[in-house]
């Protein structure tokens, strides 16, 4: 049975309905405004500060990567020397702000993203500002994509549980330490804004469970690989991770293996900074609803897997019936939304990743990388707005800690655009491989110094791939019509390559 906790001090106060440490401000069309005060002792970005409607908002310093130089697993401990700084600022509105940024640093220029949000700041000596019309994720560069400031402008909160609920572990303001949490069902845990709770969440085998809240949950305190990520969920149903900030994972962040009925929305991934630090990883799970989710990863952001294990694995279970909306990619390593590359599944089948936004990557914007048996059917990319301006910088492998990056100076490196290959990987669990078929990209729209490539390769005459669709590519504005202008490579074992309804490059 859930017991019921006793709370004092601060938070015995909010559970009274006290704000806490906060500031509202009350438009005049009567709509609110809440920021949340930071908790004493927390640490604070050195190179930002940021106000809202003249309302201060804390900024929170986080640590991400400052070069694509990863180490494949097993790994290590990655050296600080390889990450920076970082900012993020969260706060709730229900009408148009003005955000004004004061930057530490000398502005020499300045880019918003999403560039899709069509905002461009007026700048004014070391301040700039501009006008938010509705909740938003974005990031605002200065200079460039170093010491980047994160902005993420939530709307208010509904329904939040009660502090003092059956079933309800809620952390109020200020810092906390509970090390590793353990979900049963019908359990929740809350974080309220301006918590910072050092710890994660993990579950096997529950079903209505929840993670939800404004605050920050932070895993620094646990070295490379004895974490489990922020959260880690294996055999549920009935979930729900709604709201959270997820900071500094030791490996991957957001984790379901197994799962089924669950929903992750409105979550902000930010401060994955060690090798290997996937975002959002679904595996060998059903009825997933990813939605207007912000993920900066140093590894694949937003990836769909099928895994194989020597105990517990759930290899025979699909992943079927995904659906990713509204969410907002910076990948520092490896693939903005990605199918694979570990494929151990009976099919991956009727998954759509739709109106997204990847602002930044390294490797590859699109991919399905399949490895293993899975016959990968019906997956569609719709209206996926990917931007690849300079600088892009070169990825490389750490092969010892010795190591230093080193990047061949190839000021014209550009990531892939959208690659499908079947074939054998390091990751690779089952002896045959699979086949992909219907495959639709629709309204991907680019903006790059040029074209980047896209590929096609099948495995053999058994294992191919069939059934790719681009409609409505289009290059800074322009449309694309033909594999040609698409920069797009069609290698063998590939068949039914369409540009706009017409068959176009297909062996």
């Amino acid at each position: 049975m859930p017991t019921r906790l006793t709370f004092t001090g601060a938070l015995a106060a909010w559970l009274a309905g006290a704000t806490i440490g906060s500031a509202q401000m009350t438009a005049d069309s009567g709509a609110k405004l809440t920021v949340t005060a930071a908790p004493e002792g927390e640490a604070l970005s050195e190179d930002y500060e940021v106000t809202v409607s003249g309302v201060a908002v804390p900024v929170y310093a986080c640590r991400v990567s400052a070069q694509p130089f990863n180490q494949v697993w097993p790994g290590y401990q990655r050296p600080l020397d390889q990450t920076e700084l970082a900012g993020l600022a969260y706060w709730d509105m229900s009408a148009p702000v003005v955000v004004e940024v004061r930057s530490h640093r000398p502005i020499e220029s300045v880019v918003v993203r999403p560039l899709a949000s069509g905002i461009r700041p007026h700048i004014e000596g070391d301040c700039l500002r501009f006008q938010l019309d509705r909740p938003r994720q974005l990031v605002v560069e200065v200079n460039g994509p170093h010491q980047a400031l994160h902005l993420f402008a939530c709307p208010p909160e509904e329904e939040a549980p009660a502090p003092n609920a059956e079933g309800v572990r809620c952390f109020g303001p200020g810092v906390h330490r509970p090390g590793r949490i353990t979900l049963e069902s019908n359990q929740t845990v809350y974080l309220a804004a301006g918590a910072v709770v050092y710890g994660s969440v993990q579950a096997n085998g529950a079903e209505n469970i929840a993670v939800r809240g404004r605050g920050i949950l932070d895993v620094s305190p646990y070295p490379r690989g004895e974490g489990g990520g922020a959260v880690r969920f294996a055999d549920c149903r009935k979930v729900v991770i709604e709201g959270v900030i997820m900071r500094d994972p030791d490996v991957w962040c957001c984790s379901l293996f197994g799962c089924s009925d669950v929903r992750v929305e409105g979550v902000k991934l930010v401060g994955l900074w060690r090798y290997n630090a996937d975002g959002i990883d679904v595996c060998n799970s059903q009825d997933v609803v990813l939605r207007d989710c912000f993920v900066r990863a140093f590894d694949d952001a937003i990836v769909l897997k099928g895994l194989k294990s020597r105990q517990n694995s759930f290899d025979g279970r699909p992943v079927r019936d995904v659906q990713v909306s509204g969410c907002t990619v910076w990948c520092d390593w490896g693939r903005g939304l990605e199918i694979g590359a570990e494929t151990c599944a009976p099919e991956f089948a009727d998954i759509t990743f739709r109106n997204c936004d990847i602002v930044r990557t390294t490797h590859i914007a699109m991919d399905i990388q399949h490895g293993d048996r899975a016959l990968v059917r019906n997956i569609r990319f719709e209206d996926i707005r990917v931007e690849m301006e300079a600088p892009n910088p070169y990825p490389q492998f750490q092969q010892s800690p010795d190591d230093r990056y080193a990047p061949p100076g190839d000021e014209n490196y550009l990531p892939a655009l959208f690659v499908i290959i079947i074939r054998a990987n390091n990751y690779s669990q089952d002896a045959e491989r699979g086949n992909v078929r219907d495959v639709l990209l629709r309204n991907v729209i680019v903006a790059a110094p040029r074209m980047p490539a896209s590929s096609l390769q099948g495995f053999d005459a058994g294992h191919t791939v069939d059934g790719v669709t681009f409609e409505g590519l289009q290059f800074n504005g322009k449309p694309v019509h033909d594999a040609a202008e698409a920069h797009l490579s069609v290698g063998e074992h590939v068949a039914g390559v369409r540009f706009d309804g017409s068959p176009d490059g297909g062996n």
